[in-house]
């Protein structure tokens, strides 16, 4: 495995607050031939739930790898989004900056990714399949249970000049489903995380033979993909810490985290009240503009609670005057039946984008754009 040298020096005395305005920090970093590139350190910082980004930005070593290998354009955004949110927990965005991972490459991820014996060194991750077994015995015994491996580098500073890679995050996208000629079988969580937890402990084993991850901790998260034809994102469901120079993770905690799709059925009594604001939402847009528009909403669930919905409304007409009336009507919608929860509301039509509602939970009145007005 090769060796990455993280190790920046800063070129500027005083990295400041986001809240504070400054010029952005410019840093040395050393490279692999021990050269030195320029890199910025955003002085801004969005709100505590943002990470400070290095830049230019330094791609994936496994860059392009995530759109092969998980299905869903769901699951593509939220197997990386969900892992920055689990990781907070444990690096703090005021004191870590984020990079993405840059020590699991393109060809170790396409090997682990493999059947155990595919690869020339066995280092794949799936079960093996004996040459003897049947279509039936391929899916419901030896199925690929691990189909995507994100990296994100969490970094700190190191004394007065220098910052370092001090966190790893792992997240391993997961089927839930496996096919193969035809037949499918659904694959349990509970036998989801039992492959993944082993999967875990095997990839911290081998990230530690890289003498830069020999002592950082290393989190692991266990993301349970949604179906093929799902228009939700499937969610991790546990995740645990493997500690400064362990090789194994502990710990494991299980990840309260569901996305519901809007309208939902009344017998599900666990969204009923979101259910209910949703159908109040939708049949004040319909009573005035039903010959128009479509109301589809995702609410996004932490625990027992709504803590975000996304509403997506595709429109036919295209008139500037009947767009605005229609993005106020909206508007006033929203403060009406959504106070106290975040909410986002897209207007498209076949040209693109045409109008964006953003509501904070704390907001009293939404933040409004009209594109192309």
């Amino acid at each position: 495995m090769k060796q990455k040298k993280w190790m920046i020096s800063l070129a500027a005395v005083i990295l400041l607050s986001g809240c504070v305005p400054s010029k952005d920090v410019e840093v040395e970093q050393e490279t692999e031939d021990s050269d030195t590139e320029n890199v910025l350190i955003p002085s801004l910082q969005l709100d505590e739930t943002y990470y400070r980004t290095l830049l230019p930005l330094k791609k994936s070593a496994a860059r392009g790898e995530i759109v092969k290998n998980v299905s869903s354009k769901y699951d593509i955004e939220e197997v990386e989004l969900g892992l920055i949110r689990l990781s907070q927990g444990h690096f703090s965005p005021d004191d870590y900056f984020f990079q993405e991972g840059q020590f699991i490459d393109k060809s170790m991820s396409q090997n682990w990714l493999a059947r155990l014996s595919q690869p020339k060194d066995d280092s794949g991750l799936n079960p093996d399949v004996p040459k003897e077994a049947t279509p039936e015995d391929r899916v419901n015994k030896y199925p690929v249970y691990l189909s995507h491996i994100v990296e994100q580098n969490y970094l700190v500073r190191a004394g007065e000049d220098k910052i370092k890679v001090d966190g790893v995050s792992i997240g391993l996208a997961m089927n839930s489903v496996y096919s193969y000629q035809n037949i499918e079988r659904t694959i349990p969580q509970s036998e989801m995380v039992e492959k993944g937890r082993a999967m875990a402990n095997e990839i911290v084993t081998r990230l530690r033979k890289n003498p830069e991850l020999k002592d950082v901790p290393i989190l692991v998260g266990l993301f349970r993909q949604g179906n093929r034809d799902s228009i939700v994102p499937g969610t991790y469901v546990t995740y645990g810490l493997a500690a400064r120079g362990s090789n194994e993770v502990q710990d494991w905690a299980k990840v309260d985290e569901e996305f519901v799709l809007f309208p939902v059925s009344a017998a599900e009594e666990k969204f009923r009240e979101a259910g209910t604001m949703f159908d109040n939402f939708k049949m004040d847009v319909d009573e005035y503009f039903s010959s128009f528009t479509n109301v589809i909403g995702t609410g996004f669930y932490q625990g027992n609670k709504l803590s975000r919905m996304k509403i997506d409304i595709p429109i036919q007409f295209y008139g500037s005057a009947e767009l605005v009336g229609f993005t106020q009507y909206l508007t006033e919608q929203v403060i009406e039946h959504y106070p106290g929860i975040k909410v986002e509301v897209s207007v498209t039509s076949i040209n693109g984008p045409e109008a964006l509602i953003l509501k904070d939970a704390d907001d009293s009145e939404p933040k409004v754009h009209i594109y192309h007005y």
